[in-house]
Order: C-alpha cells, then sequence, then structure tokens
C-alpha cells in the first residue's frame, strides 16, 4: 500500500490518530446477514455483479469500504469489479465495511461469489504475494501557492509504498500537468517519491491538478494500488473586480419618491468563489453635477436607489455617477475598480400650461362659420412635443349653443378658435366664453394636490352686422288640404320673413321642387292654387306627407329655402276590390274557400266589408253560398250535389261608408287533391293570343305561302322549258352544290377535255369522285350553268352526270328536264348508300351522303365539294367575262 510521507509534525500526527480511530473500528465490528452472488468465472471491469442492502444492515452508515481492492461498492449497494477478475476457485468471498463515525460503530457484510470450478493456470508467486489484499487510506490532499515564487523545482510531497519494505520499488506519476497537456509541470524521483513542481501555476486557469502516483517493482509488476493525488492550487487576489458594462445608462422619473431603484450595476472577480478575494462592495466615488447628492447604491448588491424627491427635469435633466467596486470586502488593501453611470430624468407632467393673457376679444360677422377667429398661445415647461406639452384646450362656458370649436395646433401648441355655426347680430351682439387647458397627460399626483391642474382664460367675441336675406323659419312648415279639392282652390302657403324688419313684406316666393305638380304658387303672397286633383292614394308612401320645397328672395336677390308639408286628408274615393281572380276547389277535399278584399282608403273609410253574392241566378244562388268571416275576408260554399266545372260567381263587396263594387270570379270545382294538379283546364277557358303571337302567326303562314308559291313557279317554268340566259349565268360566282368531295379533271371551254385524273376520252367530260377512288366508286355532280347528260367511261365502268366548265355548246344539247335528271341520278345514288354502308365500321362518310337541292341549268361554275380547292387556277377563266360590277371581287378570287 502506497502511503504519502510528510516531513511535517502534525501531518504525522493527523495520520496516527486516523489510525488509531480505524484499529478501534475493526474491534467493534459486526456481521450482518450473509450474501451469496452466482457469478462467471471471468468478471468484466465496471459491470455490475450485484447489489446487497446497506440499510439493513447500517442505516447511519457513512462509510463504506470493500475488504478487496478488486471490488467497489456505490452507495446504493451496487458491486462492481474495478478491473477484469478471474476467479481461481469455486468460490471467492470479501467483506463490506460500513462504519459510522458519529456513533462510532462498525459492521460487516459477508459477500461470496459461488461460481462453476475451472482450470486456470497458476500465478507466478511474486504477483500472488504482490496482490494481497490489505487495507488503503486516502492521502491528505496536497497544494501549492498561485504564482508561487519558488525556488523551482518546488519540492511538494513525498509518496511512499509499503511494499518497498520488501522489494525495490519505482515511481511515476501520470495526469494533467505530467503527461498530459500541460506536459511537464509535475514530476516524482523514481527512487525516493518526492514530488516537484517546475513553475508557477495561475489558478484561475488551472485550479488542480489530478495526479496518480504508481509503485512498480524491477520487473514491471504494480507493487501497489495506483494512489490518487490532487493538487490543489491556492488562490491569490491577483485579479481585479471588473463592471460588466463600461458605461451604464438608466432613466428615472422626475419627482420619484424617495427610494425608487434607479438600477443595477454588477461586477465579477475570476478569483477564487466564497473567498474574500471575491466577496466585492460597491459605492459612488463622485456624481455631477454634485449637488444635492440624489443617488446612493447598496454595497453589496448594487442596486442604486434615490435619496431625495426633489428631483426636477427642468432644473437638472442628466446626472453622472463614477461607481467604485472593491474586492477583499471593501478593505483597504483591495483591488479597485470604477464605471460610469448616466441616469437621465424623464418627463413627468408637473407643470401646467398657463396663458400668457387672462383676456381675449376677437370679432367675426354675422352668418359666417367655420373660420379661424382667435389664436390662443400657451405656455409649458415639460417637454416640447410629448403628452406633458402638448395642450387640450376646452369651452367650459359660453357655447351653450354650439357656435364655437377650440383645437390644438399640433405645430405651435396654440388654441385655435373656430366658428362653426353662424352667428345673427339680432340675437346676439356679443358673446363671452370661458377657456380651460390642461395637457393630453394627467397631472402628477403630488403636483395636482398642491396646484391647479387647469387654467382659465375669457374670450369676448363681438358680432357684426351685416345685411342678411330672408329668412326661412322654420324649415318646415305644415298644411292640410282635403284629397279631391277642386281645381283652383288656394290655399295657405309657405311664409318666409326678413330678419332685419321681421315681417315678409317685399318677399317674393318660387316653387322648386313639386313632385306631382298639384300646385301653382303667387309669387307675391306665396299662396298655393291646386292645378289638378289631388289624389292621396297614388302617394308613395300614401301616409306620408307631401312635400313642396319653396324659396323666399328679398329685394337684393338674397334668398331662403323651406318645404311645406301638405298633409292630403282622405276621402271615401275607392270601392273596396276582391283580391281573387281565380279560384281552384278540390272537390271533395275541400267544402269551401276564402276571399278577401281590400281598400285603398284610409281605415275610417275601409273594412269592416260586407260580401254578398250580387243579382245571382238560381242555379248560382242553388250551389253557392257566401258567409262572413272577418272584417276583410268571405267564405265561399259550394253545395255538396255541384258538378265539377267552371263557375262564374258574382260577389258584391261594400265598406262602411256604402262604397261597393261587384267582381266576378271564376271559381274551377275540380275533382282533384290539390289546386296545383288541373292548372291547364282552369285556365284554358281564359286562353288570350297577344298582339305579337298573332303577328308571329301571320308571319308564319305568310312565310309558308311564300315557299308554296317559289314551288308551284319552278314547276312551271320547268314544263314550259325555261332555262337561264347566258348572260345571267356569266354574272353567278359557282352557284353549285356537290355530293362528292370534288372534281379530277377539268373541262375547257369548247367541252373538250383538258386534264384529266383516270381514264378519259376527248370529246367527253368526266368527274371523278375522290372519296373512294380505289374502289372503283364515282361521285355524282350537278352544275348550274350549261349541262350535258353524257355517259363517261372510267374506273369502275360507272355512269356519272357531269357538267362542262364555261363555252358555247349548242342549246339543245345541254337542255334536260328535271325527270330525266330524276331518272338519271336516284338508281346512282341509291348505290353510293349502298356501298357506304358496306364499311367495315358500318358508318356512313359525310362526303358522300349530302343533301342538295336542284338549282337549273346554265352555270358556268364547278362542284363545291370538299376537294374542289384542288381545282387548277385556270378553272375560274370564267370570270374574265363578267360584268363590270364584279370585275373587282374577280381579281380578288383569281389572285394568291
Amino acid at each position: 500500500m502506497v502511503v504519502p510521507e510528510f516531513r511535517s509534525p502534525q501531518c504525522r500526527a493527523l495520520c496516527t490518530k486516523l489510525l488509531l480511530t480505524l484499529w478501534v473500528f475493526s474491534f467493534v465490528g459486526e456481521a450482518c446477514k450473509k450474501v451469496t452472488f452466482h457469478v462467471p468465472s471471468t468478471l468484466e471491469a465496471d459491470k455490475i455483479i450485484g447489489r446487497v442492502s446497506l440499510k439493513e444492515c447500517l442505516s447511519s452508515a457513512d462509510g463504506i469500504m470493500p475488504s478487496d481492492p478488486d471490488f467497489r461498492v456505490l452507495d446504493d449497494g451496487s458491486v462492481y469489479p474495478t478491473r477484469t477478475v478471474v476467479l481461481s476457485d469455486e468460490k471467492r468471498s470479501f467483506t463490506i465495511q460500513l462504519s459510522d463515525s458519529k456513533m462510532q460503530t462498525q459492521k460487516e457484510i459477508p459477500v461470496i461469489l459461488e461460481h462453476k470450478k475451472k482450470v486456470l493456470k497458476k500465478r507466478h508467486t511474486k504477483e500472488t504475494v504482490l496482490r494481497r489484499s490489505k487495507r488503503r487510506w486516502a492521502p491528505i490532499p496536497c497544494s501549492m501557492q498561485e504564482n508561487s515564487l519558488g525556488p523551482f523545482p518546488l519540492f511538494l510531497q513525498q509518496v511512499q509504498s509499503d511494499a518497498a519494505q520488501n522489494y525495490t520499488v519505482f515511481y511515476s506519476i501520470s495526469g494533467r500537468g505530467a503527461d498530459q497537456e500541460p506536459l511537464n509541470w509535475f514530476f516524482i524521483e523514481r527512487d525516493t517519491g518526492n514530488l516537484y513542481c517546475t513553475r508557477p501555476v495561475d489558478r484561475e486557469e488551472y485550479d488542480v491538478f489530478d495526479l496518480i502516483a504508481y509503485a512498480s517493482t524491477a520487473d514491471g509488476y504494480s507493487a501497489d494500488l495506483p494512489l490518487p493525488l490532487p493538487i490543489k492550487i491556492e488562490d491569490e487576489n491577483d485579479n481585479y473586480p471588473l463592471f460588466t458594462e463600461a458605461i451604464y445608462a438608466f432613466e428615472v422619473p422626475e419627482g420619484s419618491r424617495l427610494g425608487t431603484v434607479v438600477g443595477t450595476v454588477c461586477a465579477t472577480d475570476k478569483d477564487e468563489p466564497d473567498t474574500m478575494h471575491t466577496r466585492l462592495k460597491y459605492s459612488i466615488l463622485e456624481q455631477t453635477p454634485p449637488s444635492p447628492g440624489l443617488f446612493s447604491v447598496h454595497p453589496d448588491t448594487g442596486v442604486i436607489t434615490t435619496v431625495s424627491h426633489y428631483m426636477d427635469r427642468e432644473v437638472v435633466d442628466k446626472y453622472k455617477l463614477i461607481m467604485k467596486v472593491q474586492d477583499m470586502n471593501g478593505q483597504f488593501f483591495g483591488l479597485i475598480s470604477t464605471s460610469t453611470c448616466i441616469i437621465t430624468v424623464q418627463d413627468s407632467n408637473d407643470n401646467a400650461p398657463t396663458f400668457r393673457q387672462n383676456t381675449y376679444e376677437t370679432a367675426v360677422e354675422e352668418n359666417t362659420y367655420n373660420v379661424e377667429i382667435l389664436r390662443i398661445p400657451v405656455d409649458d415647461k415639460d417637454m416640447i412635443n410629448t403628452a406633458n406639452w402638448k395642450a387640450n384646450f376646452t369651452i367650459l362656458k359660453g357655447n351653450e349653443n354650439g357656435w364655437f370649436k377650440i383645437t390644438t395646433d399640433p405645430v405651435t401648441n396654440d388654441g385655435v378658435l373656430c366658428v362653426v355655426k353662424p352667428l345673427d347680430y339680432e340675437e346676439n351682439h356679443q358673446v363671452t366664453l370661458e377657456i380651460g387647458v390642461n395637457n393630453e397627460a394627467p397631472f402628477i399626483k403630488d403636483v395636482a394636490n398642491r396646484i391647479p391642474t387647469m387654467n382659465r382664460a375669457m374670450v369676448t367675441v363681438h358680432v357684426k352686422d351685416q345685411n342678411e336675406g330672408p329668412e326661412c323659419k322654420p324649415p318646415e312648415q305644415y298644411v292640410r288640404i282635403k284629397e279631391n279639392s277642386a281645381v283652383g282652390s288656394k290655399i295657405n302657403g309657405y311664409k318666409a320673413y326678413d330678419p332685419e324688419t321681421k315681417n315678409s313684406n317685399g318677399l317674393r316666393y318660387k316653387k322648386l321642387q313639386d313632385p306631382k305638380d298639384w300646385v301653382s304658387i303667387e309669387e307675391v303672397s306665396g299662396l298655393l292654387t291646386i292645378s289638378k286633383t289631388l289624389d292621396r292614394e297614388i302617394m308613395a308612401p300614401r301616409n306620408d306627407m307631401y312635400n313642396i320645397t319653396v324659396m323666399a328672395i328679398d329685394q337684393e336677390g338674397k334668398s331662403c329655402t323651406g318645404t311645406l308639408a301638405v298633409n292630403i286628408e282622405d276621402v271615401n274615393d275607392n270601392a273596396p276590390e276582391i283580391i281573387q281572380d281565380y279560384i281552384v276547389i278540390c272537390k271533395p277535399k275541400m267544402g269551401y274557400t276564402d276571399i278577401s278584399a281590400v281598400d285603398p282608403d284610409e281605415p275610417i273609410h275601409g273594412p269592416p266589408f260586407q260580401f254578398n253574392l250580387a243579382n245571382t241566378s238560381p242555379e248560382v244562388n242553388r250551389i253557392w253560398t257566401l258567409n262572413q268571416v272577418n272584417d276583410t275576408a268571405a267564405r265561399l260554399s259550394y253545395q255538396k250535389t255541384a258538378d265539377v266545372q267552371i263557375y262564374n260567381v258574382p260577389v258584391t263587396v261594400k265598406d262602411r261608408a256604402g262604397q261597393s263594387a261587384t267582381k266576378i270570379l271564376r271559381v274551377n270545382l275540380c275533382d282533384c287533391t290539390h289546386p296545383s294538379q288541373c292548372p291547364l283546364r282552369s285556365r284554358s277557358a281564359g286562353i288570350t293570343l297577344g298582339k305579337w303571337a298573332i303577328l308571329a302567326i301571320l308571319l308564319g303562314i305568310a312565310l309558308l305561302f311564300s315557299v308554296l308559291l317559289t314551288l308551284v313557279c319552278g314547276v312551271v317554268t320547268a314544263r314550259k322549258g325555261k332555262h337561264f340566259p347566258e348572260d345571267l349565268a356569266q354574272q353567278n360566282l359557282i352557284i353549285s352544290n356537290t355530293e362528292a368531295p370534288g372534281d379530277d379533271r377539268v373541262c375547257s371551254a369548247n367541252g373538250f377535255t383538258t386534264h384529266t385524273a383516270n381514264n378519259s376520252s376527248q370529246g367527253f367530260c368526266g368527274t371523278m369522285g375522290s372519296g373512294m377512288r380505289n374502289g372503283g366508286q364515282e361521285t355524282i355532280e350537278m352544275m348550274k350553268g350549261h349541262q350535258t347528260l353524257d355517259s363517261c367511261r372510267v374506273a369502275g365502268h360507272h355512269h356519272t352526270l357531269d357538267s362542262s366548265r364555261g363555252g358555247h355548246m349548242d342549246t339543245d344539247n345541254c337542255r334536260y328536264t328535271y325527270s330525266e335528271w330524276h331518272s338519271f341520278t336516284q338508281p346512282r345514288l341509291g348505290e353510293k348508300l349502298h356501298v357506304c354502308n358496306q364499311n367495315e365500321d358500318h358508318i356512313p362518310s359525310q362526303d358522300y351522303v349530302l343533301t342538295y337541292n336542284y338549282e337549273g341549268r346554265g352555270s358556268p361554275a364547278g362542284s363545291v365539294g370538299c376537294c374542289s380547292e384542288k381545282q387548277e387556277e385556270e378553272g375560274l377563266d370564267f370570270l374574265n367575262n363578267l360584268e363590270p360590277k364584279f370585275l373587282t371581287l374577280a381579281e380578288t378570287c383569281t389572285k394568291r
């Protein structure tokens, strides 16, 4: 076992005392319950073996030490190998020693490790002796002074091993400061175990060096377990305390109470914490301006507070403090640092705005408004352009009629007094106002209790007289007129007056607005004359007033406008009217129906209504009955034996004043379950045609006659052998129909072929369809102009009806009747349709089945089928013989 050897007598005495204490504990120990662990033959390092219950053995144990150094025990009872252990016997045992230093008691827990027997290689006898289990003491920590002056190397302590009594032991160390960074700061003498330091050490850089000492024999075996050697660096007051900020900036409101916290300064010290070297004290070295002293600082926390309430921003708005911090608890030999603290006094509303004068005078002309009449300046010592400085003006007295308004100029802070409603000189020659002013921000309480917060001033406004126009007061005047009053009747009109003379003399009146143009106005007197019959019922809304706008003009042309509200009194000039015209009653589900009436007159001339069957026939009286339901409705009932049909039932309704009206109701007594099931039958009898429907029918008939007349004329013309003149044919541009995609050949003007797509002969003109040419199919083409019925043999040996393009041919050979043309084309068209239906998809092609009408003969134009665009340019030579009016169009057609 390695034991440090100290040369100091005090250290030796302390070690002797510790040994005696442990020796006493060894004799008073008691054994606890044995613990057995079943483990493998090889135990890996730092891998738990098991856990023992320490509290059951000694609950107050403050020391835990296993008897075998190959194992360690944690506070929770967990047992770990300190290294890889190979068990040579079937069992291995050791004890866990628990000690209580206060009670001076010790107990032991026997631990047995069992495993299956395994033959192991015997080890050297020296190794067995060197690794005998013995008790080990922790060394007393060693320390050295920070920034030591030496001499170096500086001796620290000597380390010795118990094995040195029997063997030659060599010492070595490892750890930070020896074989780890920083390297070679510590070394140990190989033979003596003396430990040295080679240089001064800064504690703020390295506060402790955890070295490990080793003792080994010459042949390399460890003579004892490694011994931890912590080297602690003792602190020296070599660091100044430093403030966290070079300049602190704080703010405090002016007029603050005593003890108001301004801010906190803080400093740090790199020396060892919780020592005198880091115990700091704060103080104020200097204040600018120096008097009076307004601030103090707590020596331990650095909190700055106010010590006076006489802090006025308007006197001093900024203070500068020099702060000091000193370590060693503020003793004179402590290290000192300083910092600057700037304290800005924030403005508070402690100064009221004041008027520069107590009274003001101004003048304004009557009938003027929205004009500025006076500016009132104020003074305020608070900070400019803040809520504490901005003025808030109020009219306290004299503005009960709302003539004036006062606002604040945001730039100058002046009060701006304006007139917002016209003043009348005849009513008030002058007006006296009391104006008050305070700030937008409220006053602080201390100031508000000492001085008044609102300053006051008196303003006298003189009203200047001017020549005014007439006044229309009140702006609305009322008059009553009975409905249907006689035309020409006169009633009172609107009356205005001159404010100077207080009468209407010299005023003229003019009507500005009369919605129905019912009245006229006399220019001088202003009386109204009824020019049309008044009808209350056409007003909207009916119960509202009828407003007439009138203008009054004085001799100088000044005017005013007013409204004459006419209340038109109702007379009973309207009979009640039944709302329904047509009614459906489902028999037998509905035994009756209700009818109702309305009267546009006022209620005094309206309901209750009386309903009766008027001048009815005996049949209607036998089937229908009418009973009153309420003031505006009656119930129409029928007899069960009534037939299902439409009835005309006359009903008379009379109001309370005797006005009556009769209406014939069309009642459809229908066999249904709901009235919606017979709307057609109920309305068929009453359907009438409007004028537009009759006009459409007449136009349709005229169109039909035109079509029939055209067909008749065409048949008569064909029978007489008429044909189109050649000059007319020359004036028509390609008027043709086609049933095939187009032509494959072009004919010259003399009737001979100039170009063919298939087999052709001179003197014949044939056309070949392009739709199904490979299948031997042909197209039938009908041209308007000179036509011949020729047979042109082409592939497939089918005939075609072709037309020659232009030329002067024999007229007799070119004229054929419609029946000849029809007999020629019908079989071929049928054949075409039959072939189209033989398509594999059995879908007819749109290029073949086309519907066209016969257009006559004589047209030199060719086909306009889908392939007609493939014609050559010379196919349009006939355009050269057109009339002059077609030359421009012809030039356009021949351009490419």
